[in-house]
């Protein structure tokens, strides 16, 4: 099993979500993070300065069987997509054990 943990901006997360739903990753994790990127440069919008080094982005937490790995993180490349700085990062890390609670099943079975 494998984590799929990835940072995309806010305004992809819909497409993202929907994409992951069609390949069947059915059940994973998110929430609102703040993080600082590479890009430096201030913009100006109505004559205001704004600092893009502190970055509001939606972080995504998966596990999927080993097997379907590649197939997710291309679903995350290809929906989080939009070719500008800050599109955002995915890892992916190795899961030693998984149980489900209420079940308690482990292993795949605790994924699926």
């Amino acid at each position: 099993m494998k984590q799929i943990e990835a940072i995309i901006r806010k305004s992809k997360f819909d497409d993202v979500k929907k994409a992951l739903h069609q390949i069947e990753v059915n059940f994973f994790s998110y929430w609102d993070v703040t993080g600082v990127g590479n890009e430096k440069q201030g913009h100006v919008y109505r004559g205001i300065s704004y600092s893009t080094s502190d970055i509001q982005r939606r972080y995504l937490s998966i596990v999927v069987s080993d097997e379907f790995v590649q197939r997710t993180v291309d679903t995350i490349l290809e929906a989080a997509y939009t070719g500008n700085v800050g599109d955002g990062k995915i890892f992916v890390s190795e899961i030693i054990d998984a149980y489900r609670i209420r079940t308690k099943e482990s292993g795949q079975a605790g994924i699926n």
